[in-house]
């Protein structure tokens, strides 16, 4: 059995990026309006009450996000029809999200990414946000 030394959390996100073709705020709103990729929203409600939300964007909460995106999977959400699918992943900041997004790879959706910032960024980029 082969023991691993422990690695931290900041070290494990840059790991974990280095495989990730992250998206800016532009490219995820360009992307989405042109049907070439899917926006998911992970932030849990009381940041969807406070914030609200990206419109056309998928809301599915982190513990839920494999079960959905799943193609294979018998939960999954309509819009998960293919592992070619491109997701792009939303956390309220864009850390959650870059574990969210190789957890989506590991299930096979190659394509899967996140957004750099969150929807923080999204909101101070100025792209649409409706109430929740």
């Amino acid at each position: 059995m082969i023991t691993q030394r422990p690695v931290g959390i900041d070290e494990l996100l840059g790991q974990v990026r280095e495989g990730l073709d992250r998206v800016e705020a532009k490219e995820a709103y360009e992307a989405a309006q042109a049907g070439e990729a899917l926006l998911v929203d992970t932030r849990y409600a009381a940041l969807r009450e406070r914030d609200g939300l990206i419109p056309g964007a998928l809301v599915v909460e982190r513990n839920e996000l494999e079960w959905r995106l799943d193609p294979q999977g018998s939960h999954r959400a309509p819009e998960a029809t293919s592992h070619d699918l491109r997701v792009v992943v939303i956390c309220d900041e864009g850390y959650a999200s870059s574990l969210a997004a190789v957890s989506l790879r590991q299930l096979g959706l190659h394509r899967a990414t996140d957004l750099v910032g969150g929807f923080q960024a999204w909101k101070a980029a100025g792209f649409p946000v409706t109430a929740a």
